[in-house]
């Protein structure tokens, strides 16, 4: 038997000893995967593509969150697993306790902080902090709030609400033992500080930050799982989100927002051990406190799906597979031909410094092969892009370590692409970007190679140059400046402490829906978008995505779609009340058309009769509509409109507000008409 890490193995399986591999495809007759959900992702998948023996997977992650990829490396359906064992079952047969909700809030933290809520003693003090190089905000939201903002009496009142209200043991004496979940580690200082000062008795040994900054975290992680040694409560972030087994842990502290499911399943799992004689002889836990002071039980007992983040690829491979878009863009636009060539190349370069021998490599052997000779770029057929696109995050010898370089590549890329796919949106973005780069770097020039671009870094920085920006001119560009941004600090904001009065709301328990994590209903909508992004060319579903007013009839075919997607009449009920009608519930999985919603604001996009700031503004309106299908006149007042026109759309369209609104509303209306269901 051998116990292995990932990377330990994958060397392994490359290891030659003499003519032999140390490890055969046929060496092993049983793999066991422990955190299958992840295992089975970029590199590390090849480990189990590699051996010939049977696999059995283990993960604790919610079966309808764990990755398609997964299920299809076993030969499942998606969101059946071979044997699931929930929560609630557990619980029930008697293995594990539930949590027990507790939503606290306090106003601060739900809200923020706003100066025109402050007393004037507190507004005085507002303006005498230092904020840095910035001027005194009018408000922080309560998502800055413990990320830069640090306020005595939240925290204060936090620690008072938990060491009141919190499970006591050693005959009700001594809180038991707590896990407060921080944002990050300045917020962990900072609340271990307060305790400090609110509870010098315990002489700084009572609560610990327990971080991976923290040299002695292993030390402290073990104290902490001793039952009666100090520390009792850990403040951590990340370091004790999972893995930690600690049964006698009754309180968990949620400080910070979570929107990932599987993530916040796994927090609570934290203390849903056994622990027998707790409480005392013959008093068993039974239960545990989740004190969640950031609104994330309400969110989570909607059932609402948890922002999942996909597999992160690597920057190379990003920068690879751009390029490679960049080149079959430019093979159907048929323009820039020396930018086609040098992207070629870079290419070219990538797949000779593939290693065949490496087991990551070996599978694609043909295709490396092939594309290591520089004449197979000279055209790409459709199947050999495909081919090529597989090729993107295996390891090769031609390497940059500059990461600040082969950032500024990809943000150059990302332009050239959105310039020949006329996506305007993104465009500005990243022309917004660069400026701030080249704005930058222009303070540098006492540095003698920012020196010698310093020509073209002030064309860059300014707003001519990107008039007719062409795509030679950002490759250029790129060229000459990517070596500079090594030099552009990347500064942190200043962190500021205050000591505002903050109000505690009332304690209001909430039942997590069924103590289970993942519901058929979230596997019912990925299945019909999965579906319905395959038959995207129905009629129905195309005057849907297109913004033309749907009659019942639309609406018929639209349900007979869902149900042949796999819908129940009762998903098909709860679809159209959680969004307002089946138009709108479709429209939210598959989109709007970006044309059908650049035309509906044609009017605010002629550059003839409105400013470029407007046409932006615009522009969100349209991205947004584009991704989500519809959206709320309500968000024209929040982050990212807010972050172009302060005051909202008023500041740059003060007399036509009500027109948008209305535009707005026009594109809701076409996907549920008044009076059909």
């Amino acid at each position: 038997m051998y116990v292995s890490t990932y990377p330990t193995m994958l060397n392994l399986i490359n290891r030659v000893d003499g003519a032999r591999r140390l490890f055969g495809p046929g060496y092993f007759d049983l793999v066991v995967i422990d955190e299958a959900h992840r295992s089975v992702y970029a590199k590390y998948g090849a480990i189990f593509d590699y051996f010939d023996a049977m696999l059995v997977g283990l993960t604790a992650t919610p079966k309808d969150e764990v990755d398609h990829n997964t299920y299809r490396l076993f030969h499942l359906e998606d969101g059946v697993p071979t044997d699931a064992y929930s929560l609630e079952e557990a619980v029930k047969d008697g293995w594990l306790v539930p949590p027990k909700g507790v939503a606290v809030g306090t106003k601060f933290l739900r809200s923020g902080i706003r100066y025109q809520d402050l007393t004037d003693e507190e507004k005085d003090q507002w303006d005498s902090l230092d904020w840095g190089e910035e001027e005194p905000p009018d408000e922080v939201g309560a998502e800055e709030l413990n990320r830069f903002l640090f306020n005595e009496d939240t925290v204060d009142k936090v620690l008072a609400t938990v060491m009141s209200e919190g499970y006591k043991v050693a005959g009700g004496d001594r809180l038991g033992k707590t896990i407060i979940f921080a944002k990050n580690q300045a917020h962990a200082a900072f609340v271990q500080r307060r305790f400090d000062i609110g509870w010098p008795e315990y002489g700084g040994q009572f609560a610990r930050v327990i971080t991976y900054d923290n040299r002695y975290a292993q030390s402290l992680i073990d104290a902490f799982s001793t039952k009666d040694k100090a520390p009792h409560i850990a403040i951590s972030v990340d370091m004790l989100d999972t893995g930690i087994d600690v049964p006698e842990v009754v309180n968990l502290v949620f400080f910070k927002m979570v929107r990932s499911k599987s993530k916040f399943w796994q927090m609570i799992g934290r203390g849903t051990r056994m622990c027998a004689d707790l409480f005392g002889p013959g008093a068993d836990k039974e239960d545990f406190l989740v004190f969640d002071f950031c609104g994330n039980l309400e969110f989570f007992s909607q059932d609402l799906p948890g922002a999942e983040g996909a597999l992160q690829k690597s920057l190379t491979q990003r920068i690879m597979e751009s390029r490679l878009e960049l080149i079959t863009t430019l093979d159907l636009d048929g323009g820039a031909p020396d930018l086609r060539s040098s992207s070629a190349d870079l290419w070219h370069e990538f797949v000779a410094g593939m290693t065949t021998g490496n087991v990551l490599v070996r599978p694609h052997r043909r295709a490396v092969e092939r594309f290591a000779e520089r004449a197979a770029w000279e055209s790409l057929s459709r199947e050999d892009a495909e081919h090529v696109l597989a090729l993107a995050g295996l390891p090769s010898a031609a390497k940059d370590a500059d990461e600040a370089a082969k950032r500024f590549d990809l943000l150059i890329l990302r332009r050239q692409l959105a310039d020949l796919q006329g996506d305007a949106a993104t465009a500005e973005r990243v022309r917004e970007s660069v400026q701030a780069i080249a704005g930058q770097l222009l303070a540098k020039t006492a540095i003698p190679s920012v020196a010698e671009q310093a020509v073209l870094i002030e064309s860059v920085a300014g707003d001519q140059w990107w008039v007719d920006v062409t795509l030679s001119m950002l490759e250029l560009a790129r060229l000459r400046l990517r070596s500079l941004v090594q030099f552009v600090e990347r500064t942190a904001r200043k962190p500021v402490y205050t000591d505002f009065e903050d109000t505690v709301g009332d304690a209001a328990f909430v039942d997590l829906p069924g103590v289970t994590p993942g519901t058929d209903f979230e596997r019912f909508r990925a299945k019909a978008e999965t579906y319905l992004r395959q038959h995207i060319d129905h009629v129905a579903l195309q005057r849907l995505h297109r913004n033309k007013p749907l009659t019942p009839e639309d609406l018929t075919s639209l349900a007979e779609m869902l149900r042949a997607a796999g819908a129940q009449d009762a998903d098909l009920a709860r679809a159209a009340e959680q969004t307002g009608g089946l138009g709108l519930f479709i429209r939210s999985l598959v989109g709007l058309d970006r044309q059908a919603a650049q035309e509906a604001f044609a009017e605010y996009l002629d550059e003839a009769r409105f400013t470029v700031e407007q046409i932006r503004f615009i522009n969100l309106i349209v991205e947004e509509l584009t991704a989500n299908g519809q959206m709320e006149p309500g968000r024209l007042y929040e982050s990212p409109f807010t972050d172009h026109a302060p005051t909202g759309p008023d500041f740059l369209f003060p007399d036509a507000v009500e027109n948008l609104v209305t535009i707005i509303d026009e594109v809701r209306a076409n996907a549920a008409p008044a009076g059909v269901a």
